[in-house]
C-alpha cells in the first residue's frame, strides 16, 4: 500500500500525485480544478486548501484512500494517517455501499460521472449528503488506471 505523507511545503504538497488528479480530470472532461499556469507545487497547494472537497483512492480491489484536501479531512473528521489507512468503502454506511459500488463501477467503465449524490458518514458518525459530485478515473502518463477521485462543493448534514 502506498502511503503518501500529509501534503505540505516539505513535499511540494504532493504535486506529482495531485498532478495526476488534475490531468486525469482535464483529459476526461476538460475541467480544470486550478489555474494551470501556476507551478505544479502552487497548484497542489491551492487544491489542498481549496473551498471544495477532493478525495482519491487507489485502484486495488478494496480501495484505500490516498488523498484528501483539508476540506475533505475536516468533513470526514479524519487525520491524514487515519484517512490513508481507511478503505474508502467505509466512508459510506453499510446500507449505502451498494449504491456507492455501482457508481464506482460506472466510473470505471465510462471514465467519469457527474452530478452524483449520496450519503456518507464521518468518523464520529455524522451523516451527510454529498451533492453534484464529479467522480473520475485517475490515470498515469501511460494511461494506466491508478485510482479514482471525487470532488464536490455541496453537502448537507442529515
Amino acid at each position: 500500500m502506498n502511503h503518501f505523507p500529509k501534503p505540505d511545503a516539505t513535499n511540494a504538497y504532493l504535486a506529482e500525485y495531485v498532478g495526476l488528479l488534475v490531468n486525469s480530470l482535464r483529459q476526461l472532461k476538460g475541467d480544470c480544478l486550478v489555474d494551470s499556469s501556476l507551478s505544479m507545487e502552487e497548484q497542489a497547494k491551492q487544491i489542498f486548501n481549496a473551498p471544495y472537497v477532493l478525495l482519491a483512492h487507489n485502484a486495488t480491489a478494496d480501495p484505500v484512500f490516498q488523498y484528501a484536501n483539508k476540506m475533505g479531512l475536516t468533513l470526514f473528521e479524519l487525520s491524514w494517517d487515519e484517512l490513508t489507512n481507511l478503505h474508502s468503502k467505509y466512508s459510506a454506511e453499510p446500507q449505502n455501499r451498494y449504491a456507492r459500488e455501482t457508481l464506482l463501477n460506472e466510473v470505471s467503465a465510462k471514465g467519469y460521472a457527474d452530478n452524483y449524490s449520496g450519503i456518507r458518514i464521518s468518523k464520529t458518525g455524522k451523516r451527510f449528503e454529498i451533492k453534484a459530485a464529479t467522480v473520475w478515473n485517475i490515470v498515469d502518463s501511460d494511461n494506466v488506471k491508478c485510482g479514482q477521485a471525487a470532488m464536490f462543493k455541496d453537502y448537507n448534514y442529515l
